[in-house]
């Protein structure tokens, strides 16, 4: 059996940082050059599945596990990066980047984080196919509870991001951004996409650790397949206090109720839809506060309070205070 590469280091982790740089200055560069932003996501999504299919091709003769586990993150990668690009090209822009495309430091932040978020969700496959941990023979073979439930764990994940994605999308492209998106997997869970995506690398993290809970890894190297738990961790922690949901809870709420947009049909749909997790609304709606902002993850950072948080007045409420007051002045001008 093929040994397997060793370059820079025996986890690929100088490997794996170096060509996650390298790909994502490129696709940076183009994209700060020609003020091109319909190319960042796609970088990000298709970073995971070279990543995954270099390791996998240096691994010398890979076993069932390691296959499964490339093809896991190579599939999620691929899908993401495809449905973003197809949405971009479809809406013409990505306006996350608006006020930022054209400035250098502030567009390469986000291509940093970028960075971050591919070398460390992709750690669980890049240290299995490792030479560290190939040492260790012979491996399980695939077909463990834990790879069972892993397996099963991932398609969960992956058709629930997957048809939720569609589902948005295709609201969107129907009724416009006013309308409140509250059908499908989102009449169950305000993020569903977010639920979906969690899952999945959970359940690949499940799949890679095998090797050390049920198989001869031992030493540096079961410790370096537990501390791979760091992937999901962050992509979790990013999606709930970076770029998810502190992104689109309260300024979303926020931006609807200065508006007028949609504000009370919205305002119903956050009262009793879950935030994350899939619950029946007519069970949600009723639980105590105390519940929601807890073991449903709706955590006071995301709540708006148009008290606290609104910058002025809804649109609704002006116009009653103006009509109220031509009212007056109508009223008194009669009496004179």
């Amino acid at each position: 059996m093929p040994s397997p590469m060793h370059i820079l280091d025996n986890y690929y982790l100088i490997l794996t940082l170096l060509v996650t740089v390298g790909y994502q200055l490129l696709f940076f560069a183009v994209a700060y050059s020609f003020k091109f932003d319909k190319l960042t996501d796609f970088a990000g999504g298709t970073n995971f599945a070279v990543l995954a299919i270099l390791t996998l091709a240096l691994s010398g003769t890979p076993d069932v596990r390691q296959v499964v586990a490339t093809a896991f993150l190579v599939g999620w990668g691929v899908r993401l990066s495809l449905f973003l690009l197809y949405r971009v090209l479809r809406t013409g822009k990505d306006n996350r980047f608006d006020g930022t495309r054209d400035r250098f430091f502030p567009f390469l932040g986000f291509w940093t984080v970028q960075m971050a978020w591919v070398w460390v969700v992709a750690l669980p496959v890049t240290v299995l196919n490792s030479p560290a941990v190939r040492a260790y023979q012979p491996q399980p073979a695939f077909g463990t509870t834990r790879d069972i439930a892993g397996a099963v764990l991932f398609g969960l994940g992956f058709v629930v991001e997957s048809i939720s994605d569609v589902q948005r999308f295709a609201f969107r492209q129907r009724y416009g951004k006013a309308a409140v998106c509250d059908t499908g997997l989102f009449y169950w869970s305000r993020h569903p996409n977010y639920f979906g995506e969690i899952i999945l690398q959970f359940a690949i993290f499940m799949i890679c650790v095998s090797p050390a809970v049920d198989g001869p890894v031992s030493g540096t190297a079961f410790a370096a397949q537990y501390a791979t738990i760091v992937g999901p961790v962050f992509l979790t922690i990013l999606l709930f206090f970076v770029s998810g949901l502190t992104l689109s809870e309260r300024p979303g709420a926020k931006k609807r109720y200065e508006t007028g947009e949609n504000w009370e049909a919205y305002k119903h749909y956050l009262s009793r839809t879950s935030i994350l997790i899939p619950f029946p609304p007519y069970i949600y709606e009723h639980l105590p506060t105390i519940v929601k902002r807890t073991l449903l993850l709706e955590f006071p950072l995301y709540v708006f309070d148009p008290a606290k948080h609104a910058d002025g007045p809804k649109p609704q409420d002006e116009a009653q205070e103006q009509h109220g007051d031509g009212g007056q002045v109508t009223d008194a001008a009669q009496a004179v």
